[in-house]
């Protein structure tokens, strides 16, 4: 889903003070000073705490239809991990696909199926929220590159297939354990029917009653021990067995002491039972319980009967307690149905304001910047909504993620319009500059004066340009306008001492200067801003020494900039020396990944300059050719420079990698 932060920077006006026009003195009106308008050009805008979808989206996408197992066995008799009471899968939030995968891999190799259901989900969920964060990063990335978000595809991913492959192989060996488990059953029903059998056989047996008697309690201890039968027999399975126990028992009502000890102790029993089936009206757990009472009565099953007074008012006592679990279960299903109702309303209504949002008419900066606010607390508001029914949670979420997506979508075009203005007013002011810079070497004072202010008001009509060009169209422009009224100030002015003062202040600067790049000393950005500063402080000196003490200074602070971009080359390097070492020991899969990272940029890079220096040639051509073809030409420096870097970090692997083997 688009949030606040998938948007594109665009220009923006903000507050600021004029450029300082040190070193410019005027006789001549205020308005030839060409001052920059007040306000600057930003290309961004504050964007709001972004809003993440990453759990809701890594949950659809491990509901797809290859990950479906069906619904848990209630009866438990399925997946071993569903009785076991309070357990709970592992938490693998934070973990890496690979470590996922592995992790997956293990419980398939080492663990029994039946029981690592939780874990498996817990992973698959786990395993989307990381695919879906990094999908997202990706779709960022596209739209700020001017992709459009509707043609974002995602690239394929092995990791992927492999969770896919894993799942397969999960749900083939549980398939395979749930057959075998139904082969088991039958076999038990099988040997149930047996046991019927032998019961039948025994009552009509000569056999002395003791021994009949102990015949009759080996058979119970069988049918105990032999597992579960499939549902569909359970009930008529039962009540023959029941049947025919009650008539061992009338059988050997003629040894009375013996029987009524045997109905005794199922009466202790069943007593027991009816006791915790009692207390599980109070298990804070509304699952565990109906999986409690569920045991609880296949031990009812399992029990002998009653003396026939006890046998109503025992099985009315069971059959309530019994009832209240299953209200509870049913009840809290129902609240559940209820709650997803609810949620899905919600949504809904969320999905409407998105919409009414999108259809508004918004032609403004501070529109729509009110009417993202808006939407970025209703997608915090969505977050905080649960789940609807499944069959139309999908559905609600794709209406409400495709009305955000083309909301910002057609904020990020907005904006992109208003990028295109700026570009027209950028060609505008640079028509100005060179009509300025045409104009500053001129003699003809009053004339050239005016044009300068005609010059100056019609810079101020034009609208804002980006941010990222405004300080150098400007600086552009008014080192045109300075020139000419430094030279007009100086054919106007007299040289006095002041200017000499002016030259010694310079000189003692320019020695301060040197001193650093000479001695090798220490020296920050700050401090050298700072020297710049008193630079432009001190003032006009005479006009002949103007220039060379100028290029002296330029060449001083030249040296300074080149041995601070030096030393900073320096400490880069050395940092990527460490984490090269870093990822060296984190294998030779990782350090080929960051290798072959370089080298795809190296290549980028490489491409980028040849198709700069071949777009010289086309410039030439143009309007204004001196100043884009400069442009051009110092980008295409930046990117040798930062090929050349490229190609010593790819030379610092390749001697690791030697090094290794």
């Amino acid at each position: 889903m688009t949030t606040e932060t998938d948007k594109i920077l665009v220009p923006e006006e903000q507050s600021g003070a004029p450029e300082s026009t040190a070193d410019t003195q005027e006789t001549t009106p205020v308005a030839a000073q060409a001052d920059e308008p007040a306000t600057q050009e930003t290309d961004g805008e504050e964007a709001p705490a972004a809003v993440d979808f990453t759990d809701e989206e890594a949950e659809l996408a491990a509901d797809a239809p290859e990950f479906d197992l069906g619904e848990e066995d209630e009866s438990g008799n399925t997946d071993e991990s569903s009785k076991e009471e309070g357990s709970a899968a592992t938490d693998y939030s934070g973990k890496s696909k690979s470590e996922l995968l592995a992790l997956l891999s293990d419980l398939l190799a080492n663990k029994p199926v039946q029981t690592i259901r939780r874990d498996v989900e817990a992973i698959k969920i786990a395993f989307y929220k990381a695919y879906r964060a990094e999908v997202e990063r990706a779709r960022r990335a596209f739209a700020e590159t001017g992709g459009k978000i509707e043609e974002f595809v995602p690239t394929p991913d092995d990791a992927e297939q492999r969770l896919k492959e894993l799942f397969a192989e999960y749900r083939s060996k549980r398939n395979d354990f749930i057959a075998k488990l139904e082969e088991e059953k039958e076999n038990n029903y099988k040997v149930k029917l047996k046991i019927i059998d032998e019961l039948k056989e025994l009552i009509d047996s000569n056999e002395t009653l003791n021994h009949t008697f102990n015949t009759f309690r080996e058979l119970q201890q069988r049918w105990k021990e032999t597992g579960p039968v499939p549902l569909t027999y359970v009930k008529d399975l039962w009540e023959t067995y029941n049947l025919h126990v009650e008539n061992f028992y009338n059988f050997i009502k003629i040894n009375k002491e013996l029987r009524d000890l045997d109905l005794k102790k199922n009466y202790e029993a069943k007593l027991q039972l009816c006791e915790e089936a009692e207390a599980l009206v109070l298990e804070p757990s509304v699952i565990n319980a109906f999986h409690k009472l569920q045991k609880l009565h296949d031990q009812w099953r399992e029990t002998g009967p009653v003396a026939n007074e006890y046998k109503e008012q025992l099985w009315e006592r069971f059959r309530e307690a019994s009832a209240k679990v299953n209200k509870r279960h049913q009840e809290y299903f129902n609240s559940i149905k209820e709650e997803q109702k609810r949620n899905l309303e919600l949504k809904t209504e969320l999905c409407v304001k998105t919409e009414e949002l999108l259809a508004a008419p918004l032609s403004t900066r501070k529109e729509w910047n009110k009417a993202s606010d808006q939407l970025i607390e209703i997608q915090k508001v969505w977050k905080t909504i649960g789940f609807a029914p499944k069959k139309d949670n999908t559905k609600v979420y794709e209406r409400f993620r495709n009305a955000c997506d083309k909301f910002f979508e057609n904020k990020r075009n907005f904006y992109l319009q208003i990028k295109a203005e700026m570009e027209n007013n950028l060609h505008l002011k640079n028509d100005i500059c060179a009509a300025a810079e045409a104009l500053q070497e001129s003699s003809e004072w009053k004339k050239v004066t005016d044009e300068l202010i005609a010059l100056q008001k019609r810079w101020k009509e034009i609208g804002p340009v980006s941010r990222r060009y405004s300080d150098a169209v400007w600086k552009r422009f008014r080192s045109a306008c300075d020139k000419f009224f430094e030279r007009k100030t100086a054919f106007f002015s007299s040289l006095d001492s002041q200017y000499e003062e002016n030259l010694s202040k310079k000189r003692q600067l320019l020695d301060e200067l040197k001193s650093f790049a000479a001695e090798g000393k220490e020296i920050g950005f700050e401090t050298l801003k700072e020297l710049q500063r008193r630079w432009a402080e001190i003032g006009f000196v005479p006009i002949k020494q103007k220039e060379a003490i100028q290029k002296e200074y330029r060449k001083a602070v030249n040296a300074i900039f080149a041995k601070l971009r030096g030393n900073e080359k320096e400490h880069r390097m050395e940092r990527f020396k460490g984490k090269i070492s870093s990822l060296a020991e984190g294998g030779d899969r990782r350090l080929r990944y960051e290798r072959e990272r370089l080298y795809n940029k190296m290549k980028q890079l490489e491409a980028d300059i040849a198709l700069l220096e071949n777009n010289i040639g086309f410039f030439s051509k143009s309007k204004n050719a001196e100043g884009m073809i400069r442009e051009v030409n110092n980008k295409i420096t930046k990117a040798k420079e930062e090929m050349a870097s490229l190609i010593e970090k790819i030379d610092l692997i390749d001697k690791q990698n030697n090094q290794a083997e």
